[in-house]
């Protein structure tokens, strides 16, 4: 296991709670995991709908009249819903908003079962506990209003950072380790939503240095570069890996600190050298760890061969899935704890 970087879990998990999910994994995953997620469980199930939700029953927030609901179409076409989006109230300002995100007490109570399993030896030592995060931007391309945007940005980072700030009050840092989720910037990338600043890539890529800097070097920081799957599957497929390249590539550039770990996914049917040629040009720090989002669902064979396509571009990753752990379909999360360890137990062999 040593000569491996083993298996990388992204954070939703399909399953009641956070102790449900450290039981699962730990117990049949715990010798290839350096992290363990709480499994995004309760409220947060659908990622960052929860950041919605707090938005449309906030004092200073309401529906922006004057703009069409956005549609949300994933890969093929199908337009999963249609969003109505929010806007500051007229008359409030932005500057003295505040909002809870709810991230910070999420983690603190999952820290302690984290703790207690793992004094009771049910999550291996040294294993650390995963926190994932969104981006303002998250729920900014996503809920709000064009219009209001800008103002929001900055208010809803505020507000991150000051969550960030209570996590890293409470949970020793030996402990810890921060994932950024990183979904709509790629999709902004890949020109998804109908509006996208001129200076897009400056401002993300400013965006992920600031996301950096606020975790002390003491905490472990990675990333998570996703295309979106709030059904099981993608809002955008990519041609290649060369968009998730080209944002490593300026993410790494950027960074005020040392870079831990960095994810990427790989589509199910995507086995080809197309799609993962990009990768040779990827400039990693020695010292991350990258995983590869190899494992699907019920694709043993499948499996199997993203792994073999992928070891002939990167000499050394490790895996994971695309993104969390059958979001919507609890049945598919016992199989994809086997896959994973399928493939932990052939690589580490």
């Amino acid at each position: 296991m040593s000569q491996h970087p083993g298996v990388h879990l992204i954070g939703s998990v399909a399953m009641p709670d956070a102790e449900s999910v450290f039981r699962a994994v730990a117990g049949e995953l715990g010798p290839w995991l350096r992290r363990i997620p709480d499994g995004e469980t309760g409220a947060r199930h659908r990622w960052i709908y929860w950041q919605y939700e707090m938005l449309t029953r906030h004092p200073d927030m309401e529906i922006d009249p004057t703009i069409a609901p956005m549609p949300l179409p994933q890969w093929d076409g199908v337009v999963i819903r249609r969003i109505e989006q929010v806007r500051f109230k007229p008359g409030v300002d932005p500057a003295k908003v505040v909002f809870e995100t709810g991230y910070a007490p999420a983690a603190i109570e999952s820290y302690a079962v984290f703790r207690r399993l793992r004094d009771a030896g049910v999550i291996p030592p040294g294993v650390r506990f995963q926190v994932a995060l969104p981006t303002a931007m998250a729920s900014g391309f996503m809920y709000v209003s064009p219009k209001a945007l800008d103002d929001y940005l900055p208010v809803y980072e505020r507000a991150l950072f000051a969550a960030l700030h209570d996590i890293l009050a409470a949970i020793p840092h030996a402990d810890l380790a921060i994932q950024w989720d990183i979904c709509q910037e790629v999709l902004v990338f890949e020109n998804y939503f109908e509006h996208r600043p001129a200076d897009y890539k400056q401002r993300i890529f400013a965006e992920l240095a600031r996301l950096a800097a606020h975790v002390p070097d003491d905490v472990e920081l990675g990333y998570h570069l996703c295309y979106g799957s709030p059904r099981d599957e993608h809002l955008v497929m990519p041609r290649d890996a060369a968009i998730l390249v080209e944002m490593a590539n300026g993410l790494v550039r950027g960074l005020p600190r040392r870079l831990d770990f960095l994810h990427l996914p790989v589509p199910r049917d995507r086995a080809d050298d197309a799609y993962l040629a990009p990768l040779c040009g990827m400039t990693l720090p020695e010292h991350a760890t990258l995983y590869l989002g190899l494992i699907h669902h019920d694709d043993e064979a499948g499996d199997r061969a993203r792994i073999a396509a992928a070891s002939k571009v990167v000499p050394r990753f490790g895996f994971s899935s695309e993104c969390g752990w059958g979001r919507t379909d609890p049945a598919r999360v016992p199989g994809l704890i086997a896959a994973h360890r399928r493939a932990a137990e052939a690589l580490a062999s």
